[in-house]
């Protein structure tokens, strides 16, 4: 009995507490997140933002969950009731799930698997179900409008995220994303004699495929100027135009969720994950979380400036430039970052 507790018991209690502890500071995140988005939008258009639930408003993102819990679910008369409720369920379980295996720091990880890479696309990949689901649940045209656009839009950005993320993992040769975060710890920096900074880190040799990325990732989940599955202006709000109360919240939350995923996946991949800029004694003794949350809210602020001063797309427009802009872009880069690891010997 006692071997029994001590192999499977306990190592399963230790994990449940830490997927607790990562979910709670998750959501907390993401509700600062949010904030954060609606005061940069403010400060751009030159007006004040959230300012009056508590001190500077930093409440307001918990007031909006109560307002959303406390009102009454409304599910259409001719919709399909089960998938209709299930939906937001699966987009946002999906969405936060894949932070299993993201690494916030040194042997921060719930799950440091050889493959969370192969993970994070897969369970990612799936996200469009529940989009699809909510859609096709409503029983109306407009939601069913915006679920196709943003299954094509998702499935088309998916190719050049993947052919990206190929380009890193032939540099690295892991699929390990603590192992990926290592590997950035000499670069192009070290090669010329500079010690360990920000210039070894991937967005430098990589420059096109950061750009790339930060673009998809843009148009993966629903950011402006890509946000054509809830285009207020043609399809009132997308596939979610029948939801309100809670159902539309679980959307809500899983969007951002996946929003700080992308922020996090560039941190690791590009940005040196909780490595400091420069490899001195002083900055090596703040901790790799503080280094990690300020990078990811560094992206963040990138996508919350697109979003202000970017026009939106039209359609055509944005499948075009995932198909004959990136897609040949990510291929051409595969193939010159292995040519050049091969002939170079770095590979």
């Amino acid at each position: 009995m006692d071997s029994f507790v001590s192999t499977y018991v306990w190592p399963a209690a230790i994990m449940i507490g830490q997927s607790l502890l990562l979910l709670v500071a998750l959501l907390l995140f993401i509700a600062y997140i949010l904030l954060a988005d609606r005061k940069i939008w403010a400060a751009v258009q030159m007006r004040r933002g959230p300012n009056v639930v508590g001190p500077w408003g930093l409440f307001q993102s918990f007031a909006d969950l109560l307002k959303f819990v406390f009102k009454e679910p409304v599910i259409p008369a001719g919709a399909n009731k089960g998938v209709f409720l299930l939906a937001p369920l699966v987009a946002v379980t999906l969405a936060l799930a894949t932070w299993a295996v993201v690494p916030l720091a040194d042997g921060w990880v719930i799950a440091n698997i050889n493959v969370g890479i192969l993970y994070i696309f897969a369970i990612s990949s799936l996200e469009v179900y529940g989009i699809i689901m909510g859609g096709w649940a409503s029983n109306s045209k407009y939601p069913f409008l915006g679920a196709l656009r943003s299954a094509a839009q998702m499935v088309s950005y998916e190719v050049s995220i993947g052919l990206v993320i190929v380009t890193v993992l032939l540099c690295v040769g892991s699929l390990n994303l603590t192992d990926i975060v290592y590997a950035q710890k000499d670069g192009l920096g070290t090669m010329v004699g500079l010690p360990n900074s920000f210039l070894d880190w991937h967005w430098l040799a990589l420059f096109p495929m950061f750009v790339i990325f930060f673009i998809s990732a843009l148009a993966e989940t629903n950011r402006p100027p890509f946000d054509l599955p809830e285009a207020e202006s043609e399809l009132v709000a997308g596939f979610m135009v029948e939801y309100g109360s809670t159902p539309y919240m679980m959307f809500m939350l899983g969007e951002y969720a996946a929003i700080c995923l992308m922020c996090a996946m560039t941190t690791i991949l590009f940005l040196g994950g909780w490595l400091p800029p420069v490899d001195v004694w002083f900055l090596n003794w703040v901790p790799g979380i503080i280094w990690f949350v300020l990078k990811a809210s560094m992206v963040f602020f990138m996508f919350a400036m697109v979003k202000a001063f970017v026009p939106r797309y039209r359609y055509d427009q944005l499948m075009r430039l995932g198909w004959k802009v990136f897609l040949p872009l990510s291929l051409a880069m595969v193939i010159i970052v292995a040519f050049v690891l091969k002939i170079m010997g770095w590979a």
